[in-house]
């Protein structure tokens, strides 16, 4: 499920300020850092973006 296009809006990655894209239709959603330097993922779970950076995945 696809997250609101206001939402994606005003969300920011945590760790760098950049802005966020929108991945949840993958079978694992997340909202990865369009940041060049940060790339951290950060889970969706049950709709809602978890956007802590413990919990984010580092990029490969």
């Amino acid at each position: 499920m696809p997250l609101e296009a206001g939402l994606l809006e005003i969300l920011a990655c945590p760790a760098c300020h950049s802005p966020l894209d929108d991945r949840t239709a993958a079978d694992s959603p997340e909202l990865v850092c369009a940041g060049a330097d940060c790339g951290l993922a950060y889970p969706v779970r049950d709709g809602i973006p978890v956007l802590l950076v413990d919990e984010a995945r580092r990029p490969a």
